[in-house]
């Protein structure tokens, strides 16, 4: 019969089983003997206080095994000092990790947001698709430049998204197929806001446009009538929009009542 991990290691079995006060004391009395495994156990371990993951932040030898530096980074009892001083250091996938999560203090969140961002130039396209369809908000603002549509069509999808967010994304686009994309995206193409950032988007395709128009209000189409980068033909027919909203001229009053007779 096959022993398991922990019935082969008694530190597993203590560092599962120990109070907070026990658990202190453990990491102390056996840092020099820690290894992945057992960091791992100590995280899981639901008495863990502040002052035990510290204790294992300050050991170089354990800090220096990416798993160990990623896991202290990612633990929502890390001290922010300790967890800022490894961001730098991880992949983007353990930073988006860090990024989504609330639990981890926000100076930290902060920080990973900003290296995540740094590192975008350097995604491939594949990694690019899975961080649009999971980022926060200040990482979509960049996905939102990318040339490729397939990463557009993932940001489109992540549940983050707010029509905050978007709307700059819409006003700064210089893709037209970007924009037909979120026209024709059933969560945003509905939404007002951005049906008014299109169509103030002079790169927006025609046929979105004209789509668009005929539900705006006065005020959103006389800016799109106004608006001189737009073409002609886009202008044009904002105008006649607003030409056939104009109430009917009124008929001028008679000069007298035809029922009375005539003195």
């Amino acid at each position: 019969m096959t022993r398991s991990p922990s019935s082969r290691d008694p530190l597993l079995v203590r560092f599962r089983q120990a109070s907070s006060r026990e658990l202190g004391a453990l990491v102390v009395e056996h840092g020099h003997l820690l290894e992945l495994r057992h960091v791992r156990q100590i995280l899981n371990n639901p008495f863990l206080t502040e002052s035990v993951v510290e204790e294992l932040a300050s050991h170089r030898r354990l800090t220096s095994v990416y798993e160990i530096k990623a896991a202290l980074c990612r633990h929502p009892k890390t001290p922010q000092p300790s967890a800022m001083r490894f961001v730098s250091s991880l992949f983007w996938r353990d930073l988006l990790e860090i990024t989504v999560d609330v639990r981890i203090r926000s100076g930290t969140r902060t920080l990973a947001e900003k290296y995540l961002t740094l590192r975008l130039p350097r995604l491939t396209l594949g990694e690019k698709i899975a961080l649009a369809r999971r980022a926060t908000a200040n990482v979509l603002a960049r996905l939102g430049q990318d040339p490729d549509a397939r990463v557009i069509a993932a940001l489109l999808q992540n549940p983050r998204l707010t029509e905050s967010d978007l709307e700059p994304v819409v006003a700064g686009s210089r893709h037209p197929r970007h924009l037909e994309l979120i026209a024709k995206a059933p969560r945003w193409g509905s939404s007002y806001r951005i049906r008014v950032a299109l169509s103030l988007n002079p790169l927006a395709p025609f046929r979105a446009l004209f789509r668009i128009l005929p539900d705006l209000q006065r005020d959103d189409l006389q800016a799109v009538a106004d608006l001189e980068a737009h073409s002609t033909i886009v202008r044009e027919r904002a105008r006649e929009i607003l030409e056939s909203r104009r109430p009917p001229p009124r008929r001028a009053a008679l000069e007298f009542d035809p029922s009375e007779p005539a003195g």
